[in-house]
């Protein structure tokens, strides 16, 4: 688990994962070598799985954000997983419990785009057999800090 040092670093990274080393090891209090090191460990344990930009698909002409609960013939659970994975406009794709086997979040350009996307694209991916859409009105909370969530969890204990 992260210590208190591991949490002050995942947390300067979560705000800003292009900050420098020197920056970095200044804000929680190691030198440059050390903080490095430090880094490296959580890169190495699988901790920080990357570093990546984030992006408003708004101002990319992506005005639609939807989620859709799929059911699907569980024999071709496999190639539907392949087939989400290959899809650009599937955010994300999460296997869940209860009446759905997924939840998709997707974005489209405009109303017509996604009923295409539903209808055309969707509707044929591999085992579908039932839909659910619900559709993004805003985003309240797009995510969460887990250096905060680590400490909040221990402080529970």
């Amino acid at each position: 688990m992260l210590d208190a040092l591991d949490r002050k670093i995942v947390a300067a990274l979560e705000r800003d994962a292009r900050t420098s080393f020197a920056v970095l090891a200044d804000e929680v209090g190691l030198s440059k070598t050390p903080c490095w090191k430090r880094v490296k460990a959580l890169e190495d344990a699988g901790i920080i799985r990357g570093y990546s930009t984030r992006i408003d698909p708004a101002k990319l002409g992506f005005g639609i954000e939807a989620f859709i609960q799929v059911s699907i013939d569980f024999e071709l659970s496999e190639a539907f997983e392949a087939a989400v994975q290959a899809h650009p406009l599937i955010r994300r794709c999460h296997a869940t419990t209860g009446e759905a086997d997924y939840l998709l979040q997707i974005v489209t350009v405009d109303m017509m785009a996604l009923d295409r996307m539903l209808r055309v694209e969707l509707s044929r991916l591999p085992g579908v057999r039932r839909t659910i859409t619900s559709m993004a009105m805003r985003e309240i909370k797009g995510d969460i800090s887990f250096a905060n969530a680590v400490g909040h969890t221990q402080q529970k204990r």
